[in-house]
């Protein structure tokens, strides 16, 4: 079939443009951590009924946790958004390293342009449908603490993505490219052990000591990493390790994640790090106990889903970026170690015309496509669980200098100025108008559905989470 545009959703999108631009910089300022997003939460719910949607909250007990409707009936199409910061990124749109909050959080991931380009998507494509009488579903959902506690793990237990037909996402990133890989499952845990105090000096014989069980622990652990499969990962940081030196600490908690390319993995080796908790507490004499935190799946890649949102970034185009965003672009990477540009261009093993599409540039301002080769992720994202659920597919756009390190305060300053902004409403773009072409072919809906069945390869999703299981609101303060 022919291929339609969303002009309609691309024209609401061009002319609510500093709208948005001025949600995600809202958004970038507040810099709420997962599962405390409540200012930037009610910010989307309130825009989102303004403009005829209807938003039930509060779901898969997260108060931060949406669900925006619009319409009725099939199609039933998905668009999925973020808005959680990162600890300790905290920093000014500038070009040169200055906190905005001394030791404060930061969108180090961008997710502030995320959520409202999703959003934006989801709007526009109500828009696009509205002015040519077509039926469908549009459904926006309010995602809390991918960062760290994989809110769309705990929606996806509780059934919230059932019934729809395909979910879309994006990400921001510093290239305009459909990957198409996977990703890697992940469990996270807090491991607490509990000891006895005691003068450190005085009376060592009558403590017992959980910061060592925590240290024997980690030794364990970092002795079993040459027993793993290649791709797996094993990290932690100790959040609790006592308060002084002289008292022999009664209480020690350290958090882990473990992370591999298959659920199934992951289980396997999350059972061996919790033998190694249990060896450590009986070195130590000390008793210990498992808080799981988050269990979240691989990506379950779509094909299908890919070409659409390849074709339908050649349509909606890349960002158009100004000759002030050049100019940042290159006194951000003035920052950089030397070479670390060139190094994350061949990380990516892009085939040699996408290669030449980049040379020499500082921003990717073109449309590179569909990766021919597709690469997965070595991170972990709870887009996974979704994917497990309902055909889901994402792309990255350039909301950032090539070369730019995730997580960094680098990260930041461009997730809030002109570069984050340009990358943002293209991103919206792409999702409306590949939100448009799944609602009009149900040939395409059904080929993804095909795939998604025959990729499933008879499983079925079982969350990891139990379904008592409670959210760690406890692990980050506001």
């Amino acid at each position: 079939m022919t291929q339609l545009t969303a002009q309609e959703g691309f024209n609401w999108i061009e002319k609510h443009k500093a709208r948005l631009t001025e949600i995600s910089d809202k958004i970038w300022g507040y810099a709420e951590l997962g599962l405390h997003e409540e200012k930037s939460a009610r910010l989307q719910v309130e825009y989102l009924r303004e403009n005829g949607f209807q938003v039930t909250t509060g779901v898969g007990d997260m108060p931060t946790a949406f669900v925006a409707t619009w319409g009725e009936g099939k199609p039933a199409i998905g668009f999925l958004g973020e808005y959680d910061a990162l600890p300790g990124v905290s920093q000014k749109a500038s070009p040169a390293k200055e906190e905005l909050v001394p030791g404060g959080a930061g969108h180090g991931c961008g997710h502030n342009l995320l959520g409202v380009a999703a959003m934006a998507a989801a709007i526009a494509l109500k828009e696009e449908l509205s002015k040519r009488g077509l039926p469908g579903t549009v459904m926006y959902f309010g995602c809390p603490a991918e960062e760290n506690f994989s809110g769309k793990a705990f929606m996806a237990r509780d059934g919230v993505f059932d019934g729809l037909d395909a979910c879309l996402t994006w990400h921001p990133g510093s290239m305009n490219i459909v990957r198409g890989g996977s990703s890697l499952a992940v469990n996270s845990m807090n491991v607490t052990f509990h000891g006895i105090s005691s003068h450190a000096a005085g009376a060592p014989h009558l403590g017992r000591s959980a910061l060592d069980a925590v240290e024997l622990m980690n030794v364990g652990v970092n002795y079993l990493r040459e027993h793993i499969i290649e791709k797996a990962r094993i990290h932690y940081v100790t959040t609790n390790g006592g308060l002084q030196p002289n008292v022999v600490p009664a209480k020690a908690t350290v958090w882990y994640y473990v992370r591999a390319p298959k659920r199934e993995q992951v289980e396997e080796i999350y059972e061996r790090v919790l033998k190694c908790a249990k060896g450590a507490a009986i070195m130590t004499d000390t008793a210990y106990e498992v808080e799981l935190l988050e269990g979240i799946y691989e990506v379950l890649p779509n094909t299908v889903l890919q070409r659409v949102l390849a074709e339908a970034m050649e349509i909606a185009g890349p960002p158009e970026f100004a000759e002030e965003d050049y100019d940042f672009a290159r006194e951000i990477a003035k920052t950089f170690p030397p070479g670390q540009s060139e190094a994350h261009l061949k990380d990516e093993t892009l085939p040699e015309e996408m290669k030449e599409k980049l040379a020499g540039k500082v921003l990717n301002d073109v449309v590179l496509g569909h990766l021919p080769v597709p690469r997965d992720s070595r991170g972990s994202t709870d887009v996974g669980d979704v994917s497990w659920c309902v055909p889901t597919e994402q792309f990255t756009m350039a909301c950032t200098a090539l070369g730019t390190p995730g997580h960094s305060w680098q990260y930041t300053a461009q997730s809030g100025m002109r570069i984050g902004h340009a990358g943002m409403i293209a991103a919206a773009r792409t999702l409306v108008q590949a939100g448009l072409q799944l609602m009009t072919s149900p040939e395409t809906l059904e080929k993804a559905k095909a795939e998604f069945t025959k990729r499933l390869g008879g499983k079925r999703y079982v969350s990891p989470l139990a379904p008592d299981m409670k959210l760690p609101f406890h692990q980050f303060s506001k």
